[in-house]
């Protein structure tokens, strides 16, 4: 007999959303010191398979590079699990002196939708969050990435299970359907949705009326401005954009520049594997790049520059890291401006660091998304002009935008879920952490009586009376008789307490 697949998925969505509520219970039992021993353990253990589930991942998808997807495994085995340390998520957190409590509450059940350009990193990511912070967490898998994140993820359970972890705190839906996962949004047993650039189930996210949190990618500019130092500002860009072949979540999507360095940038670019291509090549990758109807080819997405150029008609120099493709306007009818997913950059010069700033705030006014900026500047007063101006959940400076936004190299908290609420999509445009998977319980201590609230009121609106009226009331006997009217008036309000 042949099960239809989209029932068995929204059965097991069922089934599984219902245990993950009855583990959550034993959950919230945890004192933060054992959830802490739980990541320790998943940590260690994802650790040690970060090569070989990074190659799966490769082999799978066909996306990125195998190398940048093992570097991100170890960014979550060991920077993130160093973030965590010391954290507290759960139970007490803070006791202030003036009398107020705060406890941080697990949400309970977390739906987490993971990429498929990168899988397993995310999954192990969402994983030691959920633990972290006392909640449960069940998985919907990619289609394109159901092998690599079924292993990744039954590794994660077995050892956070040999770790003391309650059985149904961490799982999966074994069969990938679109069906499935909405059912399990939709699950009164789910608290939260955690989605991570599952952009085709983003409306199905926001209808299911959870708390939403959304990460993802977007059309985030690069800007050189004249103070730079340029040969490195160049290095890093050119290193992130091509890392993982273009698809980390922040990466640069375009380059803005000076005119009066122009020239300087554009050398240093080819010197370090940038190709700038000419008019036709331009029309031929952007028709490789996306269908008649706008949609994105996904045989074009996470390749290397060289197979990129291959497959939409020409032939690039060995070595090339990025494709470059000079505008001159924003516009609906031109493709650069959409985000790429590839090692392809559109390049804009503009007069000064003013006309740069309006052609990087157009630029993320039109894919709407306000995820990342970088600008690459030493000049304090321009830096702090983009800070206030720009319209982004994230800003970066002097640093590769690809691992500067993920926390690698920047001080940000270490994630690879970033959030961008500013297009209206989801609860924050954090660098997601566990904080974001509780609610903060806040308990006030009574530190006054409810009748020297109203008798201190009072007296200061009395005080303000007289002193307000003390210029036109030179009388001692008016003054007198405000004073007794008030009087009447405060221990009317205060009874006989009051007196």
């Amino acid at each position: 007999m042949i099960a239809d697949k989209d029932l068995v998925s929204m059965q097991y969505a069922r089934i599984l959303a219902e245990n993950a509520k009855e583990a959550q219970k034993k959950l919230a039992c945890f004192p933060q010191e054992k959830l802490d021993a739980v990541v320790e353990c998943v940590a260690d253990e994802m650790e040690k398979h970060a090569r070989s589930l990074a190659v799966m991942a490769f082999e799978e998808t066909d996306y990125g590079r195998w190398q940048d997807k093992q570097t991100e495994i170890l960014f979550v085995c060991r920077n993130v699990r160093r973030a965590l340390r010391g954290m507290r998520c759960v139970g007490v957190l803070k006791a202030d002196a003036a009398g107020v409590l705060e406890v941080g509450v697990p949400r309970g059940v977390i739906a987490a939708l993971c990429p498929s350009t990168s899988p397993v990193s995310t999954a192990i990511y969402k994983a030691l969050l959920a633990i972290k912070s006392g909640n449960a967490i069940v998985f919907t898998l990619h289609p394109r990435a159901k092998r690599c994140m079924g292993k990744a993820l039954d590794l994660i359970i077995a050892a956070a299970e040999k770790c003391g972890l309650p059985e149904g705190s961490i799982s999966y839906i074994p069969e990938a359907s679109r069906k499935g996962t909405v059912e399990l949004m939709q699950h009164p047993a789910v608290s939260l949705v955690l989605l991570t650039g599952v952009v085709s189930l983003l409306a199905d996210a926001e209808a299911a009326g959870k708390p939403l949190i959304v990460g993802g990618t977007g059309n985030g500019p690069a800007f050189i401005e004249r103070t730079a130092d340029i040969r490195q500002a160049v290095k890093d860009i050119v290193f992130s954009k091509s890392f993982d072949c273009g698809i980390a979540p922040s990466a640069e999507q375009c380059v803005v520049v000076e005119t009066c360095i122009a020239d300087e940038a554009r050398r240093a670019f080819e010197e370090e594997g940038a190709y700038f291509m000419d008019e036709a090549q331009i029309r031929q990758l952007a028709s490789a790049l996306f269908h008649h109807d706008g949609r994105r080819r996904r045989d074009m997405v996470g390749l290397d520059a060289p197979t990129l150029a291959r497959r939409a008609g020409f032939e690039v120099p060995a070595g090339t890291r990025v494709l470059i493709a000079e505008r001159k306007y924003v516009s609906d009818t031109d493709v650069y401006y959409r985000e790429l997913l590839a090692p392809v950059l559109p390049w804009y010069v503009e007069d000064d660091w003013m006309h740069a700033c309006e052609k990087c705030i157009e630029l993320l006014f039109f894919d709407r998304e306000g995820h990342t900026l970088v600008i690459h500047s030493r000049d304090a007063e321009v830096i702090r002009q983009f800070a206030l101006k720009k319209p982004v959940a994230r800003m970066l400076v002097n640093t590769p935008a690809s691992l500067g936004g993920m926390g690698a190299t920047s001080e940000l908290f270490p994630a690879l879920t970033l959030g961008s609420g500013l297009a209206g999509h989801g609860m924050t445009s954090d660098n997601v952490s566990p904080m974001n998977l509780v609610y903060i319980r806040r308990v006030g201590y009574g530190v006054r009586s409810a009748e020297d609230f109203v008798r201190s009121l009072y007296a200061e609106e009395a005080c303000c009376c007289a002193a307000a009226s003390a210029e036109p009331f030179g009388d001692d006997e008016k003054m007198k008789n405000l004073r007794d009217a008030l009087s009447k008036a405060i221990c009317a309000l205060l009874g006989p307490k009051g007196n």
